[in-house]
């Protein structure tokens, strides 16, 4: 409220709660750390995993990041902002969801520091908008080149990213599968690989063990045939996609038929009947043995196309209609009153299967499938869905790997070589910016040291063994959380793609720079729900919505 002449002037309107300056700096900053550390214990091969609860008691077990992120009920605008992050990550790499989330958290930690210390924020973010141009630097020097043909090094970037993610069991198998479904779907384009991960579907079915996760090189359509008559089986298969439904039109204008007497009764039935056998009868003529189709299929045509021998699917997604079409080089048609047999698609095998309790459809044996499906198994539907993840992570990082054609080691090693370089960078710089950018250096290690905090180590013994090696020019030392040790983390084959690294160190200075730049935060009363002011959290809007955070 201001005042003109003694009188008060309402600006806001009254019950306007209002942060300012320091005060909504350091509750923006407590936020973001408080969703930084809900992550934090998740992250590397040892990490835990966090169940999260819905309302309706709906149970997700999972150590995924972004998973974790999307599932909590979170009210505080900035600690949205961080869970930006994660999404970020995930839509343009698919893995280091929680590195980006760690390393926010751990910025604007740094930052709080640099703040008590009155160091203006607008410098602050200078310096780690410099750090993070000279991280993308350092991080391309020490990028390890990697080629399309090289298989076993696409393998260990598989593993290196479900290493954690539930898939121990079967991770060889696992990373293999990846690597094969992403190489066929791969294509050169002008000299450079181009992946669209869209074409691998992933049919997750519980039952069964981990090891029975198979690739098909073709398509699982999770549907049975339409009518009881058709074949099950279909060798050497020319399969036709239409995306408009096998039933007689109905007029586009309203038309009433009145129907006098049984005789006009039976010619219009008779005539409808025809349509359909026409129908038929060009897919048939045209050497369709299977039909795919979009929409819905008539009874009556149902009956004519299991007559002729026809293997038919109804109500198939338009996903689904488009990977067929892709993997068995068939046309979408939208008509079929020219059908023709080069429209058709081909595949060594359509057969309906049982898998668990339900059938399936699988089009196998494409020549040149540019469309697979991995068909997932396990024992529980959580397993199912933790495996999935992990497949879904493991196959963006190879496809990152094909794309760019460039990988770090990873073990902590890449953050340890950055944070060093920062420290002796940051001298040259003159200025306040100096202190941003070896904060910025410093809250880098948080990657290593959360590493081996995870894993039951010392990470003030790590962090100092590290530095040591890297400082002795081993650019490739990061911990091994399996024998506790320093080691070359090339050789031991933890390695993940350039671009999963240089996103996460983006976003996250992206988003601390973001969230250092408010000093107002204006709530109108009726926007903002019951604070918990048995928490000593005002300001903050009610983060008991976290779940009470209680996995902290």
């Amino acid at each position: 409220m201001a005042t003109l002449q003694g009188q008060p002037v309402l600006i806001l309107r009254e019950g306007t709660e209002r942060t300012r300056g320091k005060d909504a700096q350091t509750l923006n900053i407590m936020a973001a750390k408080v969703i930084a550390e809900a992550v934090r214990s998740t992250l590397g091969p040892r990490g835990m995993d966090k169940m999260l609860v819905d309302s309706l008691g709906d149970v997700v077990i999972t150590n995924d990041g972004v998973t974790i992120l999307k599932e909590m009920d979170v009210e505080h605008p900035a600690a949205k902002m961080i869970i930006e992050v994660a999404k970020t990550q995930e839509d343009e790499v698919g893995d280091g969801t929680t590195t980006a989330v760690v390393l926010a958290g751990e910025f604007l930690k740094k930052a709080e520091e640099l703040l008590e210390q009155d160091i203006h924020s607008a410098i602050i973010s200078s310096g780690y908008r410099l750090a993070s141009e000279k991280a993308m630097e350092i991080l391309n020097e020490l990028a390890i080149p990697v080629s399309k043909d090289d298989d076993e090094m696409l393998k260990k970037i598989a593993m290196t990213a479900m290493t954690g993610k539930g898939a121990e069991v079967a991770l060889d198998k696992l990373a293999e599968i990846a690597v094969r479904a992403v190489k066929s779907v791969a294509e050169e384009v002008n000299g450079e690989v181009e992946v669209d991960a869209e074409y691998i579907k992933i049919e997750k079915r519980q039952g069964g063990s981990i090891d029975e996760t198979e690739l098909i090189d073709g398509v699982v359509l999770d549907k049975e045939v339409v009518h009881p008559s058709m074949p099950k089986k279909v060798k050497d298969a020319k399969i036709l996609l239409i995306n408009s439904a096998l039933e007689v039109k109905e007029t586009e204008t309203d038309a009433k038929i009145r129907i006098t007497d049984p005789e006009m009764l039976q010619k219009f039935i008779e005539q409808e009947e025809k349509m359909l056998k026409d129908m038929v009868d060009k897919i048939v003529n045209a050497g369709a043995n299977v039909v795919i189709c979009q929409k819905g299929i008539d009874d009556l045509a149902q009956y004519y196309l299991a007559k002729a021998g026809v293997l038919a699917v109804r109500r198939v997604k338009k996903s689904d209609i488009e990977k067929l079409s892709k993997a068995t080089g068939a046309k979408v048609l939208t008509e079929l009153r020219d059908v023709k047999p080069e429209d058709l698609g081909a595949a060594e095998l359509v057969e309906e299967r049982k898998i668990g309790d339900e059938k399936m459809v699988f089009i196998t044996g494409c020549k040149n499938p540019k469309a697979v499906t991995i068909l997932i198994r396990g024992g529980t539907e959580h397993v199912v869905e933790e495996i999935a993840r992990g497949i879904e992570d493991a196959i963006r990082v190879v496809e990152c790997a094909l794309e760019d054609g460039k990988v770090l080691a990873g073990g902590g090693a890449p953050e340890i070589d950055v944070s060093l370089k920062l420290k002796e960078w940051a001298p040259t710089l003159g200025g306040r910016e100096q202190l941003a950018v070896e904060a910025f250096a410093k809250a880098m290690e948080i990657i290593p040291k959360t590493l081996a905090e995870n894993a039951g180590l010392d990470p003030i013994d790590v962090l100092v063994e590290l530095k040591s090696a890297h400082e002795k020019g081993n650019k490739y030392a990061g911990v091994n959380v399996e024998t506790g040790k320093v080691e070359d983390m090339k050789e031991n084959g933890v390695v993940e793609p350039l671009r999963v690294k240089t996103q996460a160190i983006a976003s996250a200075t992206e988003v601390a720079v973001m969230i250092l730049r408010i000093d107002d935060v204006i709530a109108a009363k009726e926007l903002s729900k019951e604070k918990d002011k048995g928490e000593g959290m005002e300001g903050m809007g009610d983060m008991g919505g976290m779940g009470g955070m209680g996995m902290m």
